[in-house]
């Protein structure tokens, strides 16, 4: 049976310490599905298609590297239900501190009450990525700060256009 990981997040953007956990949990599984999270009543900063997108660029490598498909969908309902209908056994989180642990706990536990064949794997942030937050990012961006350390160069393009778009 393939191990098919489900990485889910907003990635509004994608930063090094998303990248960080996506190249480390390709160690983990035989397929990762990245699950870009929408919401009816949130609006993005990007659109989902900017970072479906940004995401395919960027990950195009280390799934060449690691010879595990990488593949990135959309999602709109709860978290355990997007990782089932991929056919996932394991949900990846990432951690960046103490914090991050105590919400991530909790949710890996009420998505193992709603669906006990999906487990949660806790991967710790790198500690030269564990201090970004892609809230950070985009309130550098928009205050035309230089985000270059956090995210990679067609990211940043990307989020420069967009800004001067506004």
């Amino acid at each position: 049976m393939a191990n098919i990981g489900y990485f889910p997040g907003s990635f509004d953007p994608i930063t090094y310490g998303h990248l960080d956990i996506i190249a480390r949990a390709l160690k983990l599984v035989d397929r990762l599905v990245i699950g870009i999270g929408t919401h009816h009543g949130k609006s993005g900063f990007l659109t989902p298609k900017e970072r479906t997108d940004l995401i395919q660029a960027e990950t195009q490598v280390l799934a060449k590297d690691t010879g595990c498909e990488i593949s990135i969908e959309t999602f709109d309902n709860l978290v355990v239900e997007a990782a089932k209908a991929v056919g996932a056994n394991l949900i990846i989180r990432g951690l960046r501190d103490g914090r991050d642990f105590e919400y991530e706990r909790q949710m890996a536990m009420m998505n193992a009450a709603m669906m006990p064949g999906i487990e949660t794997v806790f991967l710790a942030a790198s500690p030269e990525t564990s201090f970004i937050a892609s809230s950070l990012v985009k309130q550098i961006a928009t205050m035309k700060g230089d985000i270059s350390k956090f995210v990679p160069p067609n990211v940043a393009q990307a989020i420069a256009q967009h800004v001067a778009n506004e």
